[in-house]
């Protein structure tokens, strides 16, 4: 899972099936503007196909994520207000996680250590503070 931004991915699906979910759902209280609520599909559909791609094609995440993002904040017009906010909340965290993965990236720990180490033995250094 290290190689790919697995849960922004998952959170990004998960977000487009629900948003998508409470389009279809059969409740007096659904909005539906324009041409059927054709925005109300398409803008879940969008934000569900950029989960997908975040998770099988990880190399183009920054655009997937940003797209992700901008649609799920059109979600909140178009969609119930983005899926009675879950949804919502869902899409914007998954984007974001999605945004700031980074690949194969070393361990915190050995960086430090690799730190101290080039620190006490560079000649010179002794611990006292020139006068």
């Amino acid at each position: 899972m290290g190689r790919r931004p697995f849960w922004g991915g998952l959170l990004v699906t998960l977000a487009g099936v629900e948003i998508l979910l409470t389009e279809w759902a059969p409740m007096h209280m659904v909005l539906r503007i324009g041409l059927r609520g054709l925005a109300g599909y398409a803008v879940p559909a969008l934000i569900l196909l950029c989960g997908l791609l975040l998770i099988f094609h990880p190399v183009q995440r920054v655009f997937y994520s940003l797209l992700a993002v901008l649609a799920t904040l059109g979600s909140w017009i178009t969609s119930n207000l983005g899926g009675f906010f879950i949804g919502l909340l869902l899409g914007l965290v998954g984007s974001s996680l999605a945004f700031g993965w980074l690949p194969d990236q070393p361990r915190r720990r050995r960086l430090l250590r690799r730190g101290r180490e080039r620190r006490t033995t560079e000649p010179g250094l002794t611990g006292a503070t020139p006068v």
